[in-house]
């Protein structure tokens, strides 16, 4: 399945944003659990991630610093800071309100499809 790009940009700030809310984490690791949290529909490439990372901590929602892995190679890692934990809180609104409209929206959809296939409802209108 695709995810239009309007879409995977509108999310990605909250996501980052919460994914960083349950720790400190570095860009493979937050573009691995992204992909993880979307059941593999959502792979976000470096080209995507890293300047949505900068630009969040341009505005003060994320701080980094440098760290190392395992093998001892340089990374950076990136924290949720205050100000990003009331963006967060503030997302979250957003998108309930979204999620909540789409919600009525598609039941009314689904409720007009099977109003539609009934059986015997296309025979009664036609009686």
């Amino acid at each position: 399945m695709h995810i239009d790009k309007d879409l995977v940009a509108a999310s990605a700030t909250p996501l980052v944003l919460g994914i960083l809310a349950d720790g400190e984490s570095y860009g493979y690791a937050i573009a691995k659990r992204v992909a993880e949290l979307s059941g593999g529909r959502m792979q976000w490439t470096d080209g995507m991630l890293y300047p949505l990372l900068h630009r969040l901590e341009r505005l003060g929602l994320v701080a980094s610093s440098w760290g190392r892995s395992e093998t001892g190679r340089r990374r950076k890692h990136y924290a949720i800071t205050d100000a990003g934990r009331d963006a967060l809180a503030e997302r979250q609104e957003q998108w309930a309100v979204v999620a909540g409209a789409l919600r009525q929206v598609w039941q009314g959809v689904r409720d007009d499809a099977r109003a539609v296939h009934l059986p015997g409802a296309a025979a009664e209108g036609w009686a």
